[in-house]
């Protein structure tokens, strides 16, 4: 049998700034050095694996007896999304960014967005925080029936539009369309922002669809399942790598959702890698900077990884907890933030060590290729081979 290799990307749980935050008006973010000297989170089972030993945190103790691997990685590729940051994960590094729109999108691309989705107008086409945009012209929307475009900081084309109006099929096929016109101008991601209510009291629904950009080579998970391996997918990945690499993807709707999710597929699957995205952090929390909610969406993870998810690692089992990006709730401003993210791999079987800064996310995707006994893609050094995580048996 080959091992089986989880990895749990906590969404925006950035641990610093990197050397060249500046370049992204992003100088002194911690996402969560922050959120620990504000709110004081109790994170006993990360903790226990090392966290506190990643760097100096206020309240978070450096374990004197750490369970797992740790240090922190640095994003390699230009940018601080979430495509960018996961695709680096499995093993694609972008030297050249995603295009991005600070001051919203050219008619180039508006003009055929109309014609081709049947529109005759659209509202916003700035950057803009989701909850802002639909509160400021929700009321609008109602009367033109106009979708709300808007983009971010990050690579997107985001269209929101009320449920009454766009029930979400419909609005599906309309980033579906727009997907296809952007890709020459690689936009990262095409979003469907749904939402509901009526004046004043707008409110975003569960039905968010990411349309990304096909990834730009072969990933990790490529490799995997086409060596015959089960790879499966929970929550966003599925839209991020857009389905490729994946013999299963699973939609859900928060974070515990997705720690449900993932205990289920441990108790039926024995092997090959399983892919979680806990999305709550960002999405809730560090785009809304609400520090207090982000702190406590920690606890919960914490609480459920110590009760549900360490006590069913068997020997051949490697658990990695890292993130994709920062998304500092007491910085300045809503976006995403260019930070180091944590790197915790545990498994029983497997003696703690420090792993130092690792130079780019694809260090990770390189040990998941090494555990399979897989060829590297070319990034990243592992940092874990079969051998240190069976030590007494032979492939």
């Amino acid at each position: 049998m080959k091992p089986r290799v989880i990895v749990i990307v906590l969404d925006s749980v950035g641990i610093g700034a990197l050397p060249d935050a500046a370049l992204y008006n992003d100088t002194g973010a911690d996402t969560l050095g922050h959120i620990d000297l504000h709110c004081s989170p109790k994170l006993p089972s990360l903790t226990s694996l090392g966290l506190g030993r990643i760097r100096p945190l206020p309240n978070i103790p450096p374990s004197p007896s750490p369970k797992a691997l740790y240090g922190k990685m640095a994003e390699a590729s230009a940018g601080k999304d979430t495509v960018t940051g996961h695709w680096e994960l499995m093993g694609i590094v972008m030297e050249k960014p995603l295009t991005l729109f600070p001051d919203g999108f050219p008619q180039e691309i508006l003009t055929p967005f109309l014609k081709l989705n049947g529109l005759e107008g659209y509202l916003c086409n700035q950057a803009a925080s989701g909850t802002e945009v639909i509160a400021r012209l929700g009321d609008e929307h109602l009367r033109t029936g106009f979708p709300i475009v808007y983009t971010s900081a990050d690579s997107v084309f985001q269209i929101a539009a009320h449920e009454r109006l766009y029930p979400p099929e419909r609005l599906y096929k309309i980033c579906r369309i727009t997907r296809e016109l952007l890709d020459p101008w690689r936009v990262g991601r095409v979003i469907a922002r749904p939402f509901i209510g009526e004046r004043g009291s707008y409110t975003r629904t569960t039905n968010r669809k990411d349309f990304p950009l096909e990834p730009i080579g072969e990933s990790v998970l490529d490799r995997v399942s086409s060596s015959g391996l089960p790879v499966r997918g929970i929550g966003k990945i599925g839209d991020i790598f857009a389905g490729r690499g994946l013999t299963h993807s699973l939609h859900i709707d928060n974070n515990r959702q997705g720690m449900e999710a993932l205990v289920q597929e441990m108790e039926t699957l024995r092997e090959g890698f399983i892919f979680v995205n806990l999305v709550d952090f960002d999405m809730l929390y560090g785009h809304r900077n609400d520090g207090v909610g982000y702190a406590r969406a920690l606890e919960e993870f914490d609480s459920l990884l110590g009760e549900w998810i360490l006590p069913r690692m068997g020997l051949r089992d490697l658990l990695i907890i890292t993130a994709d990006h920062g998304c500092d709730p007491y910085h300045p401003g809503t976006d995403h933030t260019r930070e180091y993210v944590p790197l915790l791999a545990f498994s029983p079987s497997l003696s703690p060590r420090p792993l130092g800064t690792r130079e780019s996310f694809a260090d990770l995707g390189a040990t998941v290729l090494s555990l399979f006994s897989l060829p590297p893609l070319g990034n990243g050094e592992g940092f874990l081979t079969i051998p240190e995580l069976i030590p007494f048996q032979k492939e």
